[in-house]
């Protein structure tokens, strides 16, 4: 599989900038690999396609506000630094991206806060646009977190072009989300609300939780045409022994299993036992799935509508089949689906 396989145009006007007034009225395009048909929907009527025993799986994890804007020393520029991981808590270490980055070299200093109170220096040229910094402060981890996070601001991806507003810090988040640690908000969960979550609960299906950090590898342009020659970021992943168990007992009981994701999708392909079931697991990951590939555990998916050229297009076109994803797709730029994050879904069985 090529990557020029996966070009399309996309309307600029289809990118999503703002969220649906509510989570579960963003329109649901039901894509059916069995019958080749396609049907639009909203997507709370996603209770229509699944029942008793059926089990969603869910990334739990938070986003946290990786977004800071500081100054450099002596001159002053506005520098924006993007917090990727925490690498030493103790240090106050953190892998960043900072732009512009060739204003940036190892041994700056930068101010960030209304008083400058925090002072960052530059350790490290990690590669050409990151850095590592080191935060110099004081005062104690729990305290250092809080005032950093105080400065930051919502992490909405570059294409959403206007200012960030006091609402993105509720919408650009699951309702479920716990475990903080993503740069970038697992989109499909997005549209889970809690009165969806609760009639799906009383058809007696089940939500399993397990976490991937999401980072910004995902989103990173592929430069090659042969796919073997593409290499993912890795993202931290956990997946405990209650989920592995509840999720085999669904799959040998010839359940749906429906993963809410591309990163979930990733992850639980990522530990698989070799007679096919979901293993417990804590790590990382950095699996790129395309075709031809056969998956083992998901029999269904839910995700949001992707960027031409990206690696969730290709898993995307991988499990649903690729003629029919991209015809999919070119249904959705006829029917103004609205694309990416803030977007619409797509539910495949």
């Amino acid at each position: 599989m090529k990557l020029s396989k996966f070009k399309f145009t996309l309307p600029p006007h289809l990118v999503a900038q703002y969220p649906s007034k509510f989570r579960d009225e963003s329109r649901l395009m039901v894509v059916n690999r069995e019958k080749g048909k396609i049907e639009h929907r909203v997507f709370k009527d996603l209770i229509k396609y699944f029942g008793k025993g059926d089990v969603f799986i869910m990334n739990n994890t938070k986003v946290f506000p990786a977004r800071l804007y500081g100054n450099k020393e002596k001159t002053g520029a506005c520098i924006e630094v993007f917090l990727l991981r925490e690498l030493n808590p103790v240090m106050h270490l953190w892998d960043v991206l900072v732009d512009p980055a060739r204003k940036i070299r190892i041994g700056n200093k930068l101010y960030f806060g209304p008083d400058d109170s925090i002072v960052a220096e530059v350790i490290d040229n990690t590669t050409s646009r990151g850095r590592t910094l080191r935060f110099l402060y004081d005062g104690s981890h729990e305290e250092f977190k809080a005032m950093l996070y105080s400065l930051g601001h919502t992490p909405l991806p570059k294409y959403i072009t206007r200012e960030v507003e006091p609402e993105d810090e509720i919408r650009y988040q699951t309702i479920y989300a716990t475990e903080e640690g993503a740069v970038v908000a697992p989109a499909a969960g997005l549209h889970f609300s809690r009165e969806l979550m609760k009639r799906l609960e009383i058809k007696d299906c089940k939500f399993e939780y397990i976490t991937v950090h999401s980072g910004l590898g995902n989103y990173r342009e592929i430069d090659v045409e042969d796919l073997s020659k593409h290499k993912m970021d890795s993202e931290q992943m956990f997946i405990s022994e209650k989920v592995a168990k509840s999720v085999n007992e669904a799959k040998d009981s010839e359940k749906k299993v429906c993963v809410v994701g591309t990163s979930v999708m990733r992850a639980v392909e990522s530990s698989v036992s070799t007679d096919g079931h979901l293993k417990e697991y804590d790590g990382w990951t950095s699996k790129f799935i395309f075709d031809p590939y056969e998956f083992s555990i998901a029999n269904c998916m839910i995700t949001n509508f992707h960027a031409p050229l990206s690696s969730l297009l290709m898993l995307t076109a991988t499990f649903g089949g690729y003629e029919l994803i991209m015809d999919a797709y070119q249904t959705a730029i006829k029917e103004e689906y609205r694309f990416l994050a803030y977007g619409d879904a797509m539910l495949i069985i």
